[in-house]
């Protein structure tokens, strides 16, 4: 091997380890930009801890607790067992903007004290301008699928993505499903079906 050969493979070992540096040095000023992000986002909505506030600002329970048993279902959504919980839905703001600090719906685990604030989950419609499943804090979001019949309409085709803020989670913060999570007090449980996958931009 020449010297002027075994300098350029030197230069490229040396300018791949640089990029794998700058690599991951990037990926972590994400995440910690990310967890920031999250902070934030969690002390905008300690107010919601008290149900009645979330209610003041039209967020408006669907009364149901819903939760799976892990059932897989081809061409179905993928719910690891847990609850997903009694949802509070803010209809006017779904089809606005995405907004990070203001998800669309507020998630209760009903509890022997009263309901608990658990989680939140933001809902994006799909429309024929969707050209890719939206993101946030670097997490895609599941979907297209159907609405959660009957709590929402099946013609609600929809990505959504979950985020466990305010209670921690086996499966993952950003998991759809919370298996500490439990409607087992609930006065209405709903033990749902995966939902449907829908054609459309993954």
């Amino acid at each position: 091997m020449t010297r002027t050969a075994r300098l350029g493979r030197c230069g490229a070992v040396v300018l791949t380890g640089l990029v794998s540096v700058w690599c991951a040095a990037a990926t972590a000023r994400a995440e910690d930009a990310n967890k920031a992000d999250i902070e934030a986002l969690k002390k905008s909505l300690a107010k919601y801890e008290d149900y009645t506030v979330a209610i003041r600002d039209l967020y408006l329970s669907t009364v149901g607790c819903v939760y799976y048993s892990g059932e897989k279902i081809a061409g179905a959504m993928d719910y690891p067992k847990g609850a997903m919980g009694i949802h509070f839905v803010n209809v006017p703001s779904v089809g606005q903007k995405l907004d990070p600090m203001r998800p669309n719906v507020l998630i209760y685990e009903p509890t022997k004290k009263g309901l608990k604030l658990v989680g939140v989950e933001w809902l994006v419609p799909l429309t024929p301008d969707t050209k890719e499943a939206p993101k946030l804090f670097g997490q895609t979001f599941m979907g297209p699928m159907e609405g959660h019949y009957p709590l929402i309409p099946r013609e609600f085709v929809h990505y959504d993505l979950h985020a466990w803020l305010f209670r921690d989670n086996p499966n993952g913060m950003f998991s759809p499903t919370n298996s500490n999570v439990k409607c087992s007090k609930a006065e209405f449980p709903m033990l749902e079906k995966p939902t449907k996958m829908m054609p459309g931009p993954m």
